[in-house]
């Protein structure tokens, strides 16, 4: 992370509203990120205490304080997005990164947020499911002038309520949001005990239509996206939560595309212990292990992580496992294409019939930038997803602050699958009514007329 001085030399300084524009204020350093690795939980170093969140290949903004006010600066800005080894995205982001830094402050703090626009064209932020005055809403056009190129507009509200939030734009929101424009915002409880746990996890659903050798995504996609990412990176760029056995852990997930996510946790289930509109009370909480999550929706998911090993956890809409999919594809299974294939092959060397074989094994030589639909490598080959897919890797003895990837599970002996080596029997077709000893025949009662005389 660095910092970027003198930033705003070159631009104009507008201040919203004649009240703070009648304060001396200086703007504060826009820090600036440009890893995507996962960065190591923001500890409060003023202002009131609080237990951080990691954001997954992501950051948390700092902040500094002025008259017991929190003040952040965000930078809307065009950004370079690694989507996974092997491909980046032209998108626009905040403070070098797409989705944006979290945003972190406790319930009652008095907050600051200069926003700088760096884009080729206007802006505004919407701070969603925030309680504030309409005129620091950021809906352009009605609530407050658009931030021009180059200028700074000023947010100044009280966290009124602890939960999970979310910031994106409303101006121009179709292309801004389909370039990556989003980011989070956690609300603490004023009480840090409350609410407490172990390992507390960030993460937006966003989506984007990036062309197979491209870098810009096509902004004017409604559904037919073909990269599903969680922070802005697909699988197997995502990394991995970790937890130690026995820890209670928390997944905050945000959905900023423009459908639904069945979001599904292997080898445990959850419990959701909050929604948009805040916490959930302890008696009305239920478990699940499949939570669907709507557009513009955020969920809170908690867990104890009491099984050791490497659980996935994945949209389960199959397309949203998949990177870089075509949908135009037709489906050659069970069609023999050999001697097609063989003539091709001699005039386009490398030639694969899609679908004649199985897509996680296929290695087609892919246009530059492009990732493959499907297989990062796991301990037993490569892994049949990609996407909107992470793991959680529950290990024992797991430090409390360590959040370092701990490396593939070992499974104690006889606790994994293994080949059946042995000799097969014959399969014996189950019995039918008319063989000897079927049983009694099914008897048919078909229905009766509704009429009554």
């Amino acid at each position: 992370m660095t910092s970027r001085r003198q930033f705003l030399s070159r631009s104009g300084v507008t201040l919203m509203g004649a009240a703070l524009a009648s304060k001396a204020m200086a703007l504060p350093e826009a820090q600036l990120q440009s890893s995507s690795n996962t960065a190591a939980p923001l500890q409060p170093q003023n202002g009131r205490p609080y237990n951080p969140v990691v954001t997954l290949n992501g950051w948390s903004l700092p902040w500094r304080m002025n008259n017991n006010v929190k003040e952040f600066h965000l930078v809307a800005e065009p950004v370079v997005r690694e989507i996974a080894p092997g491909m980046n995205a032209n998108l626009w982001g905040y403070n070098g990164q797409s989705p944006g830094p979290t945003i972190e402050v406790v319930e009652g703090d008095k907050v600051r947020i200069f926003v700088t626009n760096k884009l080729p064209e206007a802006t505004t932020i919407h701070w969603h499911g925030q309680i504030l005055p309409n005129g620091m809403d950021g809906v352009s056009g009605l609530t407050q002038p658009a931030i021009g190129v180059g200028k700074t507009f000023v947010y100044e509200f009280v966290a009124q309520r602890a939960g999970t939030f979310m910031y994106h734009p409303h101006a121009d929101e179709m292309t801004q949001m389909a370039m990556g424009m989003m980011g989070f915002w956690i609300t603490h409880p004023r009480d840090p005990s409350q609410h407490k746990v172990d390992r507390d996890y960030v993460m937006l659903l966003n989506a984007y239509d990036i062309d197979p050798g491209s870098y810009t995504p096509k902004v004017s996609t409604m559904l037919d996206f073909n990269l599903w990412t969680i922070n802005s990176r697909a699988f197997p760029g995502v990394d991995p939560m970790v937890a130690a056995r026995g820890e209670r852990v928390r997944i905050r997930v945000g959905n900023l595309t423009m459908t639904n996510h069945p979001m599904h946790i292997h080898g445990h289930s959850v419990e959701v212990t909050g929604t948009d509109g805040g916490w959930i009370p302890l008696g009305a909480r239920w478990p699940e292990v499949t939570v669907d999550i709507a557009v513009g929706q955020m969920r809170s998911l908690e867990l104890v992580a009491d099984a050791a090993g490497d659980w996935a956890f994945h949209c389960h809409k199959s397309h949203h496992t998949m990177n870089a999919m075509s949908h135009q594809a037709p489906t050659m299974i069970g069609v023999d294409t050999q001697a097609v294939e063989e003539k091709i092959s001699k005039l386009i060397p490398g030639y694969m019939t899609m679908e004649s074989s199985s897509m996680e094994d296929m290695h087609m030589p892919l246009p530059e930038n492009t990732l493959p639909m499907m297989g990062g490598s796991g301990p037993y080959g490569s892994i049949g997803m990609g996407g909107m897919f992470t793991m959680l890797k529950v290990r024992d003895g797991l430090a409390k602050n360590d959040f370092r990837d701990p490396g593939w599970y070992v499974h104690p002996k006889g606790t994994a699958a293994f080949e059946w080596t042995g000799p097969v029997p014959e399969a014996i077709s189950a019995p039918t009514a008319n063989d000897t000893g079927a049983g009694t025949p099914l008897v048919v009662r078909k229905p009766q007329s509704h009429h009554h005389d």
